[in-house]
């Protein structure tokens, strides 16, 4: 007998948070993806993450495509609003909702096939636009439910489970993701939840497109020796930048970012990142640093982790184009359908 949903009974002794919600009331259904597979742990920080920020589940809006990283949303906040979306699409559900609704708070989960072959296009734009988004790619390198076929992150020399060598270049999410102007680019291990949960709430508390890539290694397809995405490999060549955590803001400080020292970045809603720089003369505000530091540890076969590239001065899509606030379905009938008259004036300036 099997059961996918939890028992909603807490023990009294759980630690609330400031809203008077345990850990417990941040959770989903009980996971059907394989033990061991990294995109759990990812559910796990995504759940420390809101819990220590205080969210209102039903403030929330999880959306994922298809794909085992795609099961993720199922798994946590079970009393957010959700929506499953056909493969590779996610990115242009996610800029609906944010249109339809600003207040909501958006997370989308996606994988590498998900997110770097079919829906590669959809995810470019939604980046382009800086649509305010926390996006998490769950990076293992194959397509996990088509019995492990190389993806699109897969790196050149890895073989698959069977002994197949891969020989096509990999796309990279991180690179790809600051070259399209994404205004919050991360990148993370699922194993490694003390840098995971801290990356997370930064994101959530980004006003943009936050992008964060966390290697999650699939023990059933891609967990073996000669794979670059296993677990082994990833801790045995994993170099953290930066050591990031979130600090809600108190009063403006100001502090000088020499190597080894401390840098608080200020994010649009009053959050911050807490840097504590570790690589030499590493700048996440610095964009071509950033993105040469990021390119020589690509060539080393090293995985650099941390929070990579923050834009401190963007404007997310909808303030970009100046619209409403609040939700759309609160706007008076009157904007909401204006007329004929107005809408041959449309279409005027469009012939």
């Amino acid at each position: 007998m099997s059961f996918i949903t939890k028992p909603k009974v807490h023990h009294p002794s759980l630690t609330k948070n400031a809203i008077g919600l345990t850990r417990r009331d941040y959770e989903g259904a009980i996971t059907t993806l394989c033990a061991g597979c990294g995109h759990d742990s990812v559910t796990a920080a995504i759940i420390h993450a809101f819990w220590e920020l205080d969210i209102e589940p039903y403030k929330v809006a999880k959306l994922s495509g298809i794909g085992c990283s795609s099961k993720t949303p199922a798994y946590f906040l079970r009393e957010a609003h959700g929506f499953n979306s056909v493969h590779g699409r996610m990115p242009t559900i996610a800029t609906g909702a944010n249109a339809a609704n600003r207040e909501l708070i958006l997370i989308g989960i996606s994988g590498d096939g998900d997110s770097l072959s079919i829906g590669l296009g959809h995810l470019c734009h939604a980046v382009r636009r800086n649509v305010n988004l926390l996006y998490i790619l769950e990076n293992n390198g194959v397509y996990g439910l088509t019995k492990g076929q190389f993806s699109a992150s897969a790196d050149p020399g890895s073989t698959s489970k069977g002994g197949e060598v891969n020989h096509m270049g990999a796309i990279d999410g991180v690179l790809l993701a600051m070259g399209l102007g994404a205004t919050f680019v991360a990148r993370s291990f699922s194993g490694d939840k003390a840098q995971l949960v801290p990356i997370i709430k930064a994101g959530l508390m980004h006003k943009g497109f936050a992008f964060i890539d966390v290697i999650s290694p699939c023990v059933t397809f891609n967990d073996h020796e000669g794979s670059t995405k296993s677990y082994a490999y990833t801790r045995e060549h994993q170099i953290e930048l930066i050591e990031a955590d979130y600090v809600p803001v108190r009063e403006e400080i100001t502090a000088d970012y020499e190597p080894g020292s401390v840098k608080r970045v200020i994010l649009h809603d009053g959050g911050s990142v807490l840097l504590r720089k570790v690589g030499e003369d590493y700048d996440p505000t610095d964009y071509e640093r950033a993105t040469a530091h990021i390119r020589e540890h690509k060539n080393r076969g090293e995985v650099a982790t941390g929070l990579l590239y923050i834009h401190e001065d963007s404007q997310e899509m909808m303030e970009q184009v100046e619209a409403v606030a609040g939700p759309v379905y609160n706007q008076p009938y009157e904007n909401l359908c204006p007329g004929s008259a107005e809408l041959e004036k449309l279409q005027t300036r469009f012939r």
